[in-house]
C-alpha cells in the first residue's frame, strides 16, 4: 500500500481508519528497526536511557548519531552526549518566531545505522516534509536507518482521551498504536514519589513552575494511574487496556476532568484566589467556574457589588460565577465542584488563632478536607479580616519588617511586598506573610507551615 490517496475512501471511514494503520505499519517490514522509550510522564529519563543507550552502541562499534534532542536543560541528560555525533537541525521560521525541526535530509545524506530522535509524538510546522515526527522516523526506518526515540504514554492514540480525563488536560498529540508497537519498546520506570521528589528539586522544570505542577499534572493519584495504565498496555495479555483500567477502578466510563472550581465568599480576598484558581486553569487547560454559597437564612449576604467584580473578573479570565443557597456551605461547595466534574476545587481560608477555633468551631474549609473525599482540594491562606471591619487584609509583617517599612515613609497600614502577588510561589520561604502556603487535602506542599491552620 502506498501512502497516496485511494479511490472510493470518502465514503468509507472504516477504510480509512484502515488505511491510516496500514500505512503506520508500512515501513517497519524493511531494514531499520524501531525501539521506543516509553515513560509515564515527562521528567521519568526517557531522553537520558536513550542517549545513553546510544553512546553504549556507538562504543560497541555502531554508526550512532544524534538526529534531534530537545533541549530541556538538564545538565545529567547533556552531559550523555559527550561522545556522540550531534546532526544539524532545521530552523524554520513561522509567524516571526523560528523553531528547530528534524533534518530528515541530513539524516539521509550522513545514513548512520542508528539514529536517535527525542519527542516522536511531534506535529510539524505547515510545509514540512511530514506533517509528523513519527512520520518522518517512518521513512529513515524505510531506508535501513535503526531509530531509537522516546515517548510518553499520554500520547498513545488509544489511551490519549483517558489520560486526558485522568489528568484534567487536552489530550496530547497521538501517535499510532500500531506504529509504536510494531518495534521494540523500553518502558522507562520510575515510580510516582521518586518523579515528585525529582520535581520539587527543580530537575524537571523551572523552580517557578514546581508546585502548580505539583498540584495539577504531577498529582500522585495521576502519576499512579499513568503508571497503571502504562504496563497494562504493555501487557500482551489485556486486549483492550482501557475497559481493563477502567473495570479494576470500578467505572464504566472516565470521569471529566477538566474544571477548576473556585470557592468564593464575596470577599476582597475573591480577586486573590480568581487569579490564583484562573493560572492553575491554564496551567492545565481547563475551565474556570467560580462558586458562591450564600447561607439560605440570608445571614451574612456579601455585598452585591462584590459578586458583580467577582462576575466580571471571571468573564475576563473566561470563567463564570455560579450563585447556590445551601444550609451547609461545605456540602454546597463539594456539591457543586463533583456536578462540574471538577478535576480540583480551590477553597480559601483565613489565618485564626487556637482559641477562636476552639470557641467558635471548624472552618469551612475544615468541613470541606473532611467531607471531600477522593475530591482533590486546595486550600490556600489568604490572610484574616481587620478587627476594625469586614475587610480582608494580609497578615502584618514581622516587627522588624514593619520597622523597616516606617523607616522607608510606608505607612502602617502598607501591606508587606508579596501581599500584592498575584501568582504565588510557594518555593520562596514566607517570614509571617499571607497568602502563599497551600495544600492539596492534609498533605502540604510546601512554603510555610502555619503553627495553627
Amino acid at each position: 500500500m502506498t501512502s497516496g490517496a485511494l479511490p472510493g475512501l470518502e465514503a468509507r471511514p472504516d477504510l480509512i481508519a484502515q488505511a491510516s494503520a496500514d500505512e503506520a505499519m508500512e515501513p517497519l517490514a524493511s531494514r531499520g528497526t524501531l525501539r521506543t522509550y516509553l515513560g509515564i510522564a515527562p521528567g521519568v529519563g526517557k531522553t537520558y536511557a536513550m542517549l545513553r543507550d546510544g553512546r553504549a552502541r556507538r562504543r560497541s562499534g555502531v554508526d550512532a548519531v544524534v538526529a534531534y534532542r530537545e533541549g530541556h536543560g538538564r545538565a545529567a541528560t547533556a552531559a550523555q552526549l559527550a561522545d556522540l555525533e550531534v546532526l544539524p537541525t532545521r530552523t524554520v521560521t513561522y509567524r516571526g518566531a523560528s523553531f528547530t525541526e528534524l533534518d530528515v535530509t541530513a539524516v539521509l545524506g550522513r545514513r548512520p545505522e542508528l539514529a536517535l530522535v527525542d519527542e516522536l509524538a511531534h506535529a510539524n510546522l505547515p510545509g514540512e516534509r511530514h506533517a509528523k515526527r513519527w512520520r518522518d522516523v517512518r521513512e529513515l526506518l524505510a531506508n535501513g536507518i535503526d531509530v531509537y526515540t522516546t515517548l510518553n504514554v499520554a500520547n498513545i492514540e488509544s489511551l490519549g482521551s483517558l489520560v486526558s480525563r485522568i489528568t484534567g488536560v487536552h489530550p496530547a498529540e497521538p501517535v499510532p498504536d500500531t506504529f509504536v508497537r510494531a518495534g521494540e519498546i523500553k518502558l522507562v520506570d520510575l515510580v510516582p514519589a521518586a518523579l515528585r521528589r525529582r520535581l520539587a528539586q527543580g530537575l524537571v522544570i523551572p523552580q517557578e513552575r514546581v508546585d502548580a505542577a505539583l498540584s495539577s499534572y504531577f498529582r500522585f493519584a495521576n502519576l499512579a494511574a499513568l503508571r497503571e495504565l502504562a504496563q497494562l498496555w504493555l501487557d500482551d495479555t489485556v486486549p483492550d487496556p482501557v475497559t481493563a483500567f477502567l473495570a479494576a477502578h470500578g467505572v464504566s466510563e472516565p470521569v471529566q476532568a477538566s474544571v477548576i472550581v473556585v470557592g468564593l465568599e464575596g470577599s476582597p480576598a475573591d480577586e486573590w484566589l480568581i487569579r490564583y484558581a484562573a493560572h492553575l486553569a491554564g496551567l492545565s487547560d481547563a475551565r474556570l467556574q467560580g462558586v458562591h454559597v450564600r447561607d439560605i437564612d440570608n445571614l451574612g449576604r456579601p455585598p452585591k457589588a462584590r459578586l458583580e467584580q467577582d462576575r466580571r473578573l471571571l468573564s475576563e479570565l473566561r470563567g463564570t460565577l455560579v450563585e447556590l443557597r445551601a444550609g451547609d456551605i461545605a456540602s454546597a461547595l463539594i456539591r457543586a465542584a463533583r456536578q462540574a466534574r471538577a478535576c480540583q476545587l480551590v477553597i480559601g481560608s483565613r489565618r485564626r488563632s487556637h482559641w477562636p477555633r476552639v470557641l467558635k468551631g471548624s472552618t469551612v474549609a475544615d468541613q470541606v478536607l473532611r467531607a471531600a473525599g477522593d475530591l482533590p482540594v486546595q486550600v490556600v491562606n489568604v490572610g484574616r479580616p481587620h478587627k476594625s471591619s469586614d475587610e480582608w487584609r494580609p497578615l502584618p509583617a514581622p516587627i522588624s519588617r514593619r520597622r523597616a517599612g516606617r523607616a522607608s515613609g510606608a505607612g502602617p497600614g502598607t501591606p508587606p511586598p508579596r501581599a500584592i502577588c498575584i501568582e504565588p510561589s510557594w518555593s520562596r520561604r514566607g517570614s509571617g506573610q499571607a497568602g502563599f502556603a497551600c495544600h492539596s487535602k492534609r498533605t502540604w506542599h510546601s512554603g510555610r507551615l502555619p503553627r495553627r491552620w
